[in-house]
């Protein structure tokens, strides 16, 4: 591995439309963090959103903070690509004690907001925790293990994880990240992607893109297309009539896209009916719409890692 300190932008300007769009390490936590504080307005779980925008926001501060992370070398990049496997795997990689500073930076910002009694006590736990302890809930957090003891710490854990796999995903770029064999999995990190968005910019007209739950990376895949399954001929969508309560949330931003070969569900997003729409932050307020699809029998084809359902 090599030190390298060197930022990339997310989509090369060569004409065609990106396959893979790394994370922008200046705005991809803080713009996240003004789309919570945006949906909270008049939304019924207003004040849950507006705390993960306070987390999102302390994300924000720690990937500033975060100085230059070892990265793969050449040979190793060269192998990833050969091979089709993503060059910093969750699973696998060799975490740099760096993303732990990372997580003291954003208990220690929790710390000091307004925020709930179980939210400070959380962070008081995670402070008298020894190094081998908050690697192990890490280690819970990377293979989806999102219940069970302790689980109210998984999300804190999973934000200085998401911190850490953005920087590095920003710093290796999208020309350092190969095309992988399987479609349904980040090729940077290994990870299930949290929701997909259909993406309307100068640069990428309607296509869709899925987003990695925890660095990030968004690739392309196509339309109407399972992302668990790679199946095409039994994909449907759903939409909760209505708003979430909020008026910045267009009921037709956000839809359901389910897969009867599979029995999967995965959001998408579509950013021309929310411009400012968050692949993370939209699907959080959105929590009506997997009680609707998870009453028709279809399971989650990724998480969100800021929403335990074991925390309670």
């Amino acid at each position: 591995m090599s030190t390298v300190m060197q930022y990339h932008s997310p989509i090369p300007s060569t004409g065609e439309p990106p396959r893979v769009i790394a994370p922008v390490r200046a705005t991809i936590f803080s713009g996240r963090a003004r789309r919570f504080n945006a949906l909270a307005e008049g939304h019924a779980l207003g004040d849950w959103l507006r705390l993960l925008g306070r987390l999102t926001l302390a994300q924000h501060q720690a990937l500033q903070d975060l100085q230059a992370l070892p990265l793969p070398d050449a040979t190793a990049l060269e192998r990833a690509r050969y091979h089709g496997m993503p060059p910093v795997p969750a699973q696998h990689w060799s975490r740099d004690p760096a993303w732990r500073a990372a997580l003291r930076g954003i208990i220690a910002a929790l710390k000091t907001a307004d925020v709930p009694d179980a939210v400070r006590q959380s962070c008081i736990r995670l402070d008298a925790a020894t190094d081998a302890q908050i690697e192990a809930l890490a280690e819970r957090v990377l293979r989806t293990e999102l219940y069970g003891e302790d689980a109210a710490l998984l999300p804190f854990v999973a934000a200085a994880l998401q911190v850490y796999w953005a920087a590095l995903a920003a710093a290796l770029g999208a020309e350092n990240i190969p095309a992988l064999g399987v479609s349904g999995v980040c090729p940077c990190c290994g990870s299930l992607p949290v929701a997909s968005m259909v993406r309307f910019t100068a640069e990428v007209s309607n296509l869709r893109y899925l987003h990695c739950s925890l660095c990030s990376t968004e690739w392309n895949l196509v339309r109407v297309k399972c992302a668990a399954c790679d199946a095409t001929g039994k994909i449907s969508y759903r939409q909760i009539e209505g708003s979430e309560g909020s008026g910045l949330m267009n009921a037709e931003a956000m839809r359901a896209e389910t897969c009867d070969n599979c029995m999967s569900y995965l959001k998408i997003l579509y950013q021309e009916k929310a411009p400012e729409g968050d692949p993370v932050a939209d699907d959080l307020a959105t929590l009506a719409l997997d009680m609707l699809v998870d009453a028709a029998g279809y399971s989650r084809a990724g998480p969100n890692l800021l929403f335990v359902p074991g925390a309670g």
